[in-house]
């Protein structure tokens, strides 16, 4: 999908506060109000990026509506969310792409039915752990055993994330499920005792190299980045060797020696090597954007191991994940390119 088919539509100050419906209404007035709703409720429109499907949702001057021609992909939906391991400590969940991992703290108090419109990942995974019916790799519970583990107490109240993945990033997460656990897998976080590997495809020919710099909150657009003075910011440092080299692309290993915000995608960018389906590190401060001509709906990045030292058995834990469907069909697209005619 190319941004040819969609429209961008920036909330007005004077707007600020309308609900989504009516802000497209002001923006579409050849459209009746029943027309704004069904293009809002077939998955047909973004708020700053996001699949949104509800009309009623409040919007904020500057906030970006993007209307499409045809419908996105559905919302992610509980048999997508795939529990690789779980014990009464900790669980490693496999994340699809277009779920958000937690909710943000202005979103808390929405009403039940509007979260459901928009789930986050603690929420189901939470929802599945407590009995909710869903595949899942290693644990299936049923309702008997959940009945009778409701009644011993064992059933998680509460998840406790340990790091995060963005968005439209795909893979393995890690929650806790007991404060102790939580506060040990803190601490090998900080250590960076924490095994990480991502997939990521990403634009032009890209060596293995380390790339070290210095992540800021505020490059100088807004924008996070890194700091031309050494030392200013957090160090982030990451490992980068090509798995396979396609026409004008290249399919990565990235291993995270540090795990600051946005990484991966920022070192890439920086290093003129922008991620396929990037929205937001699309360009150098102060410069134009790299062209993306590979048409991804969203960035090209999956946490594809997990690794870590259990924080209660001191068990060493190793899992793997697949590429997703998304990324593998790019991946094949591109490599019949490179086929002799």
């Amino acid at each position: 999908m190319t941004e040819s088919q969609k429209q961008n539509y920036h909330t007005p100050v004077e707007c600020d506060g309308w609900t989504l419906a009516a802000v497209l209404r002001r923006a579409k007035p050849e459209l009746s109000w029943s027309q704004v709703r069904r293009l809002i409720h077939h998955r047909r429109v973004q708020v700053n990026g996001n699949l949104c499907t509800d009309d009623a949702r409040r919007l904020k001057a500057g906030d970006v509506v993007a209307v499409w021609r045809t419908p996105l992909a559905r919302p992610v939906q509980r048999e997508d969310i795939q529990i690789v391991y779980q014990d009464r400590h900790v669980v490693v969940v496999d994340k699809p792409a277009g779920i958000t991992t937690l909710r943000h703290p202005e979103e808390r108090r929405w009403p039940r039915r509007r979260r459901q419109l928009q789930p986050t990942l603690d929420e189901v995974l939470l929802g599945l752990l407590n009995g909710g019916q869903g595949p899942t790799a290693r644990t299936k519970t049923s309702e008997r055993s959940t009945a009778s583990s409701r009644r011993r107490g064992r059933l998680p109240r509460r998840l406790y994330p340990v790091h995060r993945l963005d968005r439209d990033t795909s893979g393995l997460m890690l929650f806790a499920l007991s404060p102790d656990a939580y506060q040990k897998l803190v601490q090998m976080f900080r250590k960076h005792e924490i095994h990480r590997v991502y997939v990521a495809l990403a634009l032009g020919r890209v060596e293995e190299q380390t790339i070290r710099s210095y992540l800021v909150r505020d490059r100088g657009d807004g924008l996070r980045g890194s700091s031309p003075q050494p030392g200013r910011g957090q160090e982030a440092v990451t490992h980068v060797r090509p798995l396979e080299y396609l026409p004008g692309y290249t399919l990565l290993e990235c291993r995270l020696e540090t795990g600051r915000t946005h990484q991966i995608r920022i070192h890439l960018s920086e290093a003129g090597h922008r991620v396929c389906g990037e929205k937001i590190y699309t360009h150098p401060l102060g410069g134009k954007p790299t062209p993306d001509p590979s048409g991804a709906q969203r960035h090209m990045l999956h946490a594809a191991q997990l690794g870590f030292r259990h924080p209660i058995t001191d068990e060493e834990l190793l899992f793997e994940s697949p590429l997703p469907d998304d990324m593998r069909r790019l991946i094949e697209t591109l490599r019949r390119r490179a086929e002799p005619s």
